[in-house]
């Protein structure tokens, strides 16, 4: 596995796919640049998940959550670009992405996109 930010998702098979349950994982660290002023914004990606047959891997979503460092984004868009990748990475029977931006001039942000399999 590389060590490099990269757009890779690895995932592993779901040890318990006969049980629904959730799996919450927070990213506190989130960077991208605003596409408006190239200034960075900084933001708390938290994914809440109940898998199916896979689950994400650990490193490659911190590897992934990298890739955005230096990629001007508008909030509403990585935020559902993030869901998109991950639901096409595992297929989960339902996810859910926040990102929590920080402040920036006077305003912060918070982003909900949702996901649910038929």
């Amino acid at each position: 596995m590389s060590t490099s930010a990269n757009r890779e998702l690895e995932t592993f098979e779901n040890p318990k796919p006969e049980r629904d349950y959730e799996i919450q994982l927070d990213a506190p660290e989130f960077t991208c640049l605003c596409p408006k002023t190239g200034q960075p914004d900084f933001a708390t990606i938290q994914v809440h998940y109940v898998p199916d047959k896979l689950c994400i891997e650990l490193k490659s979503l911190k590897l992934y959550l990298w890739s955005f460092r230096d990629e001007g984004c508008f909030h509403e868009a990585v935020t559902n670009r993030i869901l998109d990748d991950l639901v096409a990475a595992c297929s989960p029977r339902l996810m859910t992405v926040d990102a929590e931006f920080y402040v920036r001039g006077g305003i912060t942000t918070t982003i909900r996109a949702s996901h649910e399999k038929a």
